[in-house]
């Protein structure tokens, strides 16, 4: 917990970190008692849709997930289906989580996501599957989750308390779409990344139902492997 500490203080030496405390800390605090939700959270869960241009985040509280806040995603780039090489504009798809903290971004403050990952680099043939995807603010992106700076300092801001209770690992799940049946008859013809979509519909469901992420690992030959 002494490391976590440091972590949150070393965050607040920053002048947007700060900003963003000052600015948002108060009405968050507010919306967490409106909802019945314990101030700070334990732990967030943040899954976003590609064509619906959606990020939601979730909060932990009595063995469970609520839903906190949806926000706009505010710039899309590429098409549906995942990110295989640098260069490609695509936003990835499926199961990742935050591996860093940036509070000197260029664009504004941004939070890593950890592609690629083993899942990634099996799919891909390319020698350079690309990096630095992130949640960002600034509101333009090549395959990133952009936010507006409004948004992003709120995401940020729960995301570095989170980290400081505790959580060691906050996940984010990059959806093609909402997995309604109209949504899966529109976007059928993407058989080539059907397998993978079929993998992310399950955890999708998993989650709708029982309000927890699925446990998952990624196999040696870099498949997902969901886990009742």
């Amino acid at each position: 917990m002494l490391g976590q500490t440091n972590f949150l203080e070393k965050q607040l030496t920053y002048q947007r970190v700060q900003l963003a405390f000052t600015e948002k800390e108060d009405d968050l605090k507010k919306d967490f008692e409106a909802q019945c939700l314990t101030w700070p959270p334990e732990a967030i869960y943040i899954r976003s849709f590609k064509s619906e241009l959606e990020l939601e985040l979730w909060v932990y509280e009595k063995d469970k997930y609520f839903l906190f806040r949806q926000y706009d995603v505010c710039a899309g780039s590429g098409s549906l289906g995942p990110k295989n090489k640098q260069g490609d504009r695509q936003v990835p798809e499926g199961f990742y989580f935050i591996d860093r903290f940036n509070p000197l971004s260029n664009f504004w403050l941004s939070l890593g996501i950890n592609y690629p990952n083993k899942a990634d680099a099996a799919r891909s043939n390319a020698n350079d599957l690309g990096g630095d995807i992130f949640i960002h603010g600034s509101c333009s992106t090549v395959g990133c989750l952009p936010m507006n700076d409004e948004n992003i300092k709120e995401i940020y801001l729960l995301s570095i308390l989170a980290k400081n209770r505790g959580q060691e690992s906050i996940p984010i799940h990059i959806l093609p779409y909402r997995f309604t049946d109209l949504n899966k008859a529109i976007f059928s013809f993407n058989f080539p990344y059907q397998e993978l979509w079929n993998i992310l519909e399950k955890s999708y469901n998993y989650f709708n139902e029982h309000k927890l992420p699925q446990n998952f690992y990624i196999s040696q030959s870099g498949e997902y492997i969901l886990m009742d």
